[in-house]
């Protein structure tokens, strides 16, 4: 994948978080855990995100942020779609010191890790931003699902300057959106197609 394909990266959370994601940034598993907050994070697969990053930290001590949120953890979670946003990230944030681009899921058994941004080369561009990772190959479905979810993992936090806006739902969640990040202002927009709608 060429860099100049990155226009905007996704973080997924609970509206109940943006007031404190604005005051604080996105936080690493283990900095949250920290502070008051809401999770969407699936419990089995936090198990699996136990796990060191060869030659970097520990996994939960990176922020997770995904090149595009319609992926298989947002299907997982349409029952819950209009309490969630998803945060717009600055692609800058590739160049952050000690970023790690996935070419998978970072929690998958033989994901690989890359120093970022020259790991974007590792991606496969049409796997990673793909409709529908669906096949009629239950292992090709697998990998493709898991594709879909490759990550950029940055150390510790991404700090507020790095948020671009919110995407949400629907036209009557966007109101409750921009009261939840308490910052007048922040671009809320409605992107259905993220939503699976």
């Amino acid at each position: 994948m060429e860099r100049h394909r990155v226009n905007e990266l996704h973080y997924i959370t609970p509206m109940a978080n943006l007031r404190s994601i604005m005051t604080h940034g996105l936080l690493s598993h283990n900095q949250a855990a920290k502070i008051p907050h809401e999770s969407v994070a699936e419990e089995s697969v936090q198990a699996n995100r136990a796990k060191r990053v060869p030659g970097g930290l520990w996994l939960h001590d990176y922020v997770n942020i995904y090149f595009d949120a319609r992926n298989a953890m947002m299907y997982c979670r349409l029952h819950l779609r209009e309490t969630l946003a998803v945060v717009r990230v600055n692609p800058a944030v590739l160049d952050a010191p000690g970023a790690v681009i996935s070419d998978l899921n970072a929690a998958t058994s033989g994901a690989a890790f890359y120093e970022s941004p020259g790991g974007l080369a590792k991606l496969d561009e049409e796997r990673v931003y793909t409709d529908d990772w669906r096949d009629p190959n239950p292992w090709v479905q697998l990998r493709q699902k898991q594709q879909r979810q490759a990550e950029v993992l940055v150390p510790h936090n991404v700090g507020s300057n790095y948020l671009r806006g919110c995407y949400v739902c629907a036209e009557h969640v966007v109101q409750p959106c921009a009261s939840a990040t308490g910052v007048i202002g922040l671009s809320v927009e409605v992107n259905k197609h993220v939503f699976f709608l």
